[in-house]
């Protein structure tokens, strides 16, 4: 089942402006999936947008974010920040945007986001080259 193209309730501003932001970055490219626009960087996801996706009452993007981030925005702003369905337990935040945010956090939690993809990237790149180096012969004793 295909999932619907969302439209939300503000006419798309939230959407346009984390749109700017995402597309600001480096190497970034856009996409619709499931009924919502994503950013990519070098293939990877690192945003998504919820524009009332599945019902829900709010626009927000939904971004992963270091080990303990999502439990402090979470505890020290709800009005804010929330635990977004699917991903929540990967450690994603979701960030409200509809709701009078500080954009300039919501700016910064994307290029951290951005940022994080990346290293996760540049991690996986560095086990795959050390995986295909010959083993040196004194290590085979």
């Amino acid at each position: 089942m295909a999932h619907p193209i969302q439209v939300p309730k503000d006419g798309g501003k939230a959407a346009a402006r984390v749109r700017k932001i995402c597309l600001a970055l480096p190497d970034v490219t856009e996409k619709l999936a499931w009924g919502e626009p994503t950013w990519r960087a070098h293939g990877r996801l690192f945003a998504q947008m919820d524009t009332h996706h599945h019902g829900a009452d709010h626009i927000a993007v939904w971004l992963p974010a270091p080990e303990g981030a999502q439990e402090e925005l979470v505890e020290s702003d709800p009005a804010h920040f929330f635990v977004p369905p699917y991903v929540g337990h990967k450690g994603w935040i979701g960030a409200r945007v509809d709701n009078r945010p500080d954009w300039t956090l919501v700016a910064a939690l994307i290029e951290q986001a951005y940022r994080h993809v990346g290293a996760v990237q540049a991690a996986a790149r560095r086990r795959t080259s050390a995986a295909k180096r010959p083993t040196p012969p004194w290590s085979l004793r």
